[in-house]
C-alpha cells in the first residue's frame, strides 16, 4: 500500500542536472462574489535544460530553445528552506465540503509534489468552519503518514513522505480593511491556527499571504503601517509572521514596505497580452525585493464567461504555446531566485485555471466547466515540480502523452447571449501536446484529416497540431515499428459549430 492509499485509509533512466492582479472568480458565496496545423511543431526537453534536440532533416519539426537562467540577484531571501510548491484553494467554492473531501484533495495534491494549500478565505459566515475542516483533514492525513513513515525493521524509512501543510491567504477583496477594528478577524484566524501541527511556517514563522490588500489602511496613515499594525504589532499578541502578500503595487515601492518578508506576483502566471509568458515580471519583483522571499505564480489557462447580468467578466488570457510547460521551465531554469511557487489554482472554476477535481460548489460556471476535467495537468506538473525542487529532471519510466485544446475555433460563432470573450483573437486553433518518452519514438497527432508524425527524443517533447475541421483527436507513439502507446481520449471532440463560446481547455492524459 502506497502513501496515498494509506493517507486515504484505502487497503489494498538517468536524471539530468539543471543550472542553478486579476479578480478572483465569483462563487455562490458573498466573499467570492466580492472578488473575484496540418503541420506539427515539436520542442524537446531532454537531459540538461540547455540541451536542444536536432530533428532529422526528413521530419517537419521545429525545435524551440529551452529557457536559460536569467542573471539576477535576490528573491531567495538568503533562504535555507527547501523549495516549496503551493496550490491556491478558493474556500468560497467549498461550501459543501466534508473533512473527507478535504482529505481527498490533500492526498491528491501531495501525491503530485504539492506541499501546501494556500487557503483563500473571505468573509462568509460558513468559511471558518471550512477552514477548520481543512486543518482537521490535514491533521488526519498527516497522522496517517506518521504511521506509514514508521521506521522499518532496519530502523530507516528512506521513502518517508513529508507532512502536508496549510496557510491562510486573506482575500482582501472580501475583508473590510478601512478601520483598525477590521484587523480582528485576520488576527483571530492567525492565532487560532498558529500552533496547529499542519500550519505552514517559513523560517520558523507563521506563513501568511493575501490576495490584494494594497488599498488597506486599517486606520493607519500608510500601507506599511497598516499591515504592521495588523500582523506585526510588536506587543506579543500575535505569533511571529512571515508575510508574503500579493499586492498590486509598483515593485519599486517594495523598499518602503518593510512589513513584508517577500512578495507573491499573482499575474506572473500568465502573459498579460498577445505574447508568450516571459520571466520579465518575475525579474522586476526579484530585483526590488533584494534578499526578501519571492513567490512566483504558475497557471495553465484563463477563461471566464460571465454576462453583464451576473459578474460581467468575459475574457481570456493567452494560454497558447504550452503555457503550463513554458512557465514551469522558466521557474526550473531560475530556481535559485524562486524559492516558492504557487499554482493558480486548485479550484477556481469561474476562471478555468483549476487543476484539482471538479467538485464543491461551482460559481455559476457549469456552462464552461462541466465535462472539462483538468486533473491530467497535475500529472504533468509532477514532472516539473520534481525538477524545480531537486534541480534534476526525473527519470521517465513510462511513455505518456498529455493533450489539451479548446474545442472550437477561436473565431467560431455561437448562439450565446454572453458573446465572444474579449481577447479571443489572442489564441490560435491548436491541439497542444506534451510527450514524456522513455526512448526516442515517432509521435503522431491526429484529428480528422489533420495528422502529422514527428520523431521525438527520449525525455519531454512539446508538439502541436493545427485544427480546422470538426474532428476527434488522438495520439500514437510508435517505436521500432510497434505501437508503444495509443491514446484517444473520450470527449476531445473539436467542432466548428459550438453551442456556446467555451474557451476552456479540454485536458487529457494517457494512463499512468
Amino acid at each position: 500500500m502506497d502513501d496515498l492509499e494509506h493517507a486515504l485509509g484505502i487497503t489494498s533512466g538517468t536524471s539530468s542536472s539543471i543550472p542553478g492582479s486579476t479578480p478572483k472568480s465569483a462563487s455562490p458565496s458573498e466573499s467570492a462574489t466580492a472578488h473575484f496545423l496540418a503541420s506539427t511543431t515539436l520542442e524537446s526537453l531532454s537531459g540538461s535544460v540547455t540541451r536542444t534536440s536536432t530533428p532529422p532533416p526528413t521530419s517537419s519539426v521545429t525545435t524551440l530553445a529551452t529557457p536559460q537562467a536569467t542573471p539576477i540577484t535576490g528573491g531567495g531571501g538568503n533562504s535555507t528552506e527547501p523549495h516549496a510548491v503551493f496550490a491556491h484553494v478558493i474556500v468560497g467554492n467549498t461550501y459543501n465540503y466534508t473533512v473527507t473531501n478535504w482529505v481527498q484533495d490533500i492526498a491528491l495534491a501531495a501525491s503530485k509534489g504539492i506541499d501546501a494549500f494556500a487557503l483563500n478565505v473571505g468573509t462568509d459566515s460558513w468559511e471558518p468552519s471550512q477552514i477548520a475542516n481543512a486543518y482537521a483533514a490535514a491533521g488526519q492525513y498527516n497522522g496517517n503518514l506518521l504511521t506509514a513513515n514508521e521506521p522499518s525493521c532496519n530502523g530507516t524509512n528512506s521513502s518517508a513522505a513529508a507532512p502536508f501543510k496549510l496557510f491562510l491567504s486573506f482575500d482582501m477583496s472580501s475583508f473590510p480593511c478601512l478601520n483598525a477594528s477590521d484587523a480582528e478577524p485576520l488576527q483571530t484566524y492567525i492565532k487560532t491556527y498558529a500552533n496547529n501541527t499542519s500550519q505552514m511556517t517559513y523560517h520558523g514563522r507563521v506563513l501568511v499571504s493575501t490576495f490584494a490588500g494594497e488599498a488597506c489602511t486599517f486606520g493607519a496613515d500608510s500601507l506599511n503601517q497598516a499591515w504592521a499594525d495588523v500582523l506585526k504589532p510588536g506587543n506579543g499578541t500575535l505569533p511571529d509572521v512571515w508575510f508574503i502578500p500579493s499586492f498590486s503595487v509598483d515593485p519599486t515601492t517594495f523598499s518602503n514596505l518593510t512589513v513584508i518578508d517577500g512578495a507573491f506576483h499573482w499575474n506572473s502566471g500568465w502573459p498579460m497580452g498577445n505574447y508568450n509568458v516571459t520571466f520579465a515580471p518575475d525579474v522586476s519583483y526579484i530585483s526590488n525585493l533584494e534578499n526578501r522571499t519571492y513567490m512566483a505564480a504558475v497557471s495553465p489557462w484563463f477563461f471566464t464567461h460571465y454576462g453583464k447580468d451576473t459578474f460581467n467578466k468575459n475574457f481570456i488570457y493567452r494560454g497558447d504555446d504550452w503555457l503550463l510547460s513554458q512557465r514551469w521551465e522558466m521557474l526550473v531554469a531560475n530556481r535559485t531566485s524562486v524559492p516558492l511557487t504557487q499554482v493558480l489554482t486548485w479550484n477556481d472554476f469561474g476562471e478555468s485555471h483549476y487543476v484539482g477535481p471538479v467538485q464543491g460548489m461551482q460559481p455559476m460556471s457549469q456552462q464552461w466547466v462541466d465535462g472539462m476535467d483538468h486533473s491530467a495537468w497535475l500529472d504533468l506538473m509532477k514532472y516539473y515540480i520534481t525538477a524545480y525542487k531537486t534541480g534534476s529532471y526525473p527519470d521517465i519510466r513510462k511513455d505518456r502523452v498529455f493533450l489539451w485544446s479548446r474545442l472550437h475555433p477561436a473565431n467560431a460563432t455561437a448562439p450565446d447571449d454572453v458573446g465572444m470573450p474579449d481577447n479571443a483573437q489572442w489564441t490560435q486553433d491548436y491541439l497542444w501536446a506534451v510527450a514524456l518518452l522513455t526512448e526516442p519514438a515517432n509521435v503522431t497527432l491526429s484529428c480528422g484529416n489533420s495528422s502529422h508524425t514527428a520523431l521525438a527524443p527520449a525525455g519531454l517533447s512539446k508538439l502541436k497540431l493545427q485544427l480546422s475541421d470538426s474532428c476527434t483527436a488522438n495520439a500514437t507513439v510508435v517505436r521500432n515499428s510497434s505501437v508503444a502507446l495509443g491514446f484517444a481520449p473520450d470527449g476531445l471532440n473539436y467542432t466548428t459549430r459550438p453551442a456556446s463560446y467555451n474557451f476552456n481547455a479540454f485536458v487529457a492524459a494517457s494512463p499512468e
